[in-house]
């Protein structure tokens, strides 16, 4: 009886979630729930084919089309996971009822729903995986005729528009009614509907639509992802990264974050490219872990990079929204990312404590065994283990924000060439080798807009007021050199309570610096910007910009 709210995202979002998960752990008790679930909601398919809670004279309108979407993909995840025909069916059957509605009311699907049609566009992405298993020439046609609506005047034009150069925050008008058809920076929607693209030319082998999406992606990353890996107000696109020292309403959505993670995700995958191996890292241990309640129980809506965190609002009549539903994805997904093949290549690229066993081909099997204390330090053990002597290339990730690394193969130091953000080891690889990376991380700060905020590595720092060092929102002068390293002391906590981490830093606080130059900093306390505020304590407080104080003599303030 639904006819403009959005419950029927929720199963597909929770399900993806919980078959991602089951991938990665094998848990017999979340098998069971998943198949359970999956039969009751295929009993829900009415006779022509529909799955959804909108009335029928309500369909195609406001989210029913975009549920539909993350049931398709939920029940498509399912089929792959359990070769159940039954689930490919009910996807079989509810394309083709949405196609027939469309033609049959002569309806774009472009301008239904929400945001320039980019909400219900993301449909897509379900579409192409269909037309890819059962190869039936009419969901690769439909998947065109989407990209065409897309496409159309008054629709968000993403490719041409891509091809513009037109940043993503200006893909439109400000909307008069922001929850409106007519806003088109709606962030979430958009980069859903790149997905779908990225899938659309691997699937037809035209790398265009592969290349417009990496487009895209480089104007995201480039005016939008703050220094947390995330982005977006209100969960649109708003030239975000020059904005982000201010304190901000309804940033960082978790199912921005997510998207991010999950784009980004899918061009490493397809290009080879360790800048997304790079950004999925920064998004990940920042934005990501940013989100959940210390204690597991919750994922929260926003992460602001200052304040505090809480629940979001309870939607749709339901005791959940669509960040508790999508923010476990992001976590299931660090494992496909931490190690990829590609072509007789195994890809480390995330420097995790890990096992992972790889097929390379049916007569053998390399065991990796990473052991890794980066990025609090820099010491990476790669253990190799191989049933018998095979040549292949093991390629190791670069990060960018080191300063210089070693590497070692069996305690001989190797001449360092690399390419492309990877050092590339091609060798025939022996039972017990053993690849040692050295890295260098230094503690920096990082100015914008007169603020300060401290990062080591691809980690983020911020103040939280549980340390009881005093008033956060204080202004401050790190202390740093020339080049902006700061002799800062870390620790790990071994305990598992706050923080996960703490770096304590030299600062000169407040305004009142007569004879600063020769003032003894106070050693002040930041925590990894996950910590921060992971009680959800209405009265703590953290933050991660600080003001730098003014300082009319020093040359650099010659510019206020």
């Amino acid at each position: 009886n639904e006819d403009h709210l959005w419950q029927s995202e929720f199963f597909g979002k929770w399900l993806l979630g919980a078959i991602a998960s089951y991938q990665y752990t094998k848990d017999k008790e979340l098998y069971n729930l998943i198949t359970n679930s999956v039969e009751k909601l295929m009993n829900t398919q009415t006779s022509d084919g529909y799955i959804g809670n909108y009335k029928r004279e309500a369909q195609l309108t406001n989210w029913d089309i975009w549920g539909r979407k993350y049931t398709s993909l939920s029940l498509l995840s399912y089929y792959r996971l359990t070769g159940d025909k039954k689930a490919l069916n009910a996807v079989e059957r509810l394309i083709n009822h949405l196609m027939e509605q469309l033609q049959i009311h002569n309806i774009n699907i472009a301008a239904t729903g929400y945001y320039l049609g980019m909400a219900s566009c993301s449909i897509l992405e379900p579409v192409v995986y269909l037309y890819d298993i059962t190869r039936n020439p009419r969901y690769l046609s439909f998947a065109k005729s989407i990209v065409s609506s897309i496409e159309r005047e008054g629709s968000s034009q993403l490719i041409t528009k891509t091809l513009k150069n037109i940043p993503v925050s200006e893909r439109s008008a400000f909307p008069k009614s922001w929850w409106s058809f007519e806003n088109g920076q709606k962030a979430y929607e958009m980069m859903s509907c790149y997905e779908g693209l990225i899938e659309l030319g691997t699937i037809v082998n035209d790398p265009f639509y592969i290349r417009i999406a990496e487009k895209a992606v480089n104007n995201i990353q480039e005016d939008e992802i703050n220094i947390a890996g995330s982005g977006a107000a209100f969960e649109c696109w708003y030239k975000g990264k020059e904005k982000q020292t201010l304190p901000t309403y309804h940033t960082m959505e978790t199912c921005v974050t997510f998207t991010y993670m999950q784009l980004c995700h899918r061009l490493l995958c397809k290009t080879g490219n360790s800048f997304y191996a790079e950004e999925f890292e920064h998004t990940m241990y920042n934005a990501l872990m940013a989100t959940m309640k210390n204690d597991g129980s919750q994922i929260s809506k926003y992460s602001p990079l200052e304040g505090r965190r809480q629940p979001g609002e309870e939607q749709c009549g339901m005791h959940i929204n669509c960040c508790n539903a999508n923010g476990p994805r992001g976590f299931a997904l660090i494992p496909k990312t931490a190690c990829t093949i590609k072509d007789n290549h195994i890809y480390l690229n995330l420097y995790l404590p890990l096992q992972a066993t790889i097929s390379l081909n049916k007569k053998n099997k390399v065991h990796l065994n990473v052991e890794s204390d980066y990025p609090i330090h820099g010491k990476v053990n790669v253990n190799i283990g191989v049933q018998k002597k095979e040549k292949f290339t093991l390629a190791l990730r670069i990060p960018t924000q080191i300063e210089k690394m070693k590497a070692y193969i069996n305690g001989e130091e190797q001449e360092i060439t690399h390419k492309g953000g990877y050092l590339y080891i091609e060798r025939i690889w022996e039972n017990a080798d053993k690849v040692t990376l050295d890295f260098t991380i230094e503690t920096k700060v990082v100015k914008l807009n007169n603020s300060q905020a401290i990062v080591r590595g691809p980690l983020l720092f911020a103040r939280d007021s549980r340390f009881n060092d005093g008033d956060i929102d204080e202004c401050a002068t790190i202390k740093c050199n020339n080049q902006g390293v700061i002799q800062a002391i870390i620790k790990k906590n071994e305990t598992g309570t706050f923080p996960w981490i703490t770096l304590t830093v030299p600062a000169v606080l407040g305004t009142d610096l007569e004879n600063v130059e020769n003032k003894t900093p106070k050693l002040i306390n930041f925590c990894d910007f996950s910590s921060s505020g992971n009680d959800w304590n209405p009265n703590g407080r953290y933050r991660v910009w600080i003001p730098q104080t003014f300082h009319a003599m020093s040359e650099p303030y010659k510019k206020y």
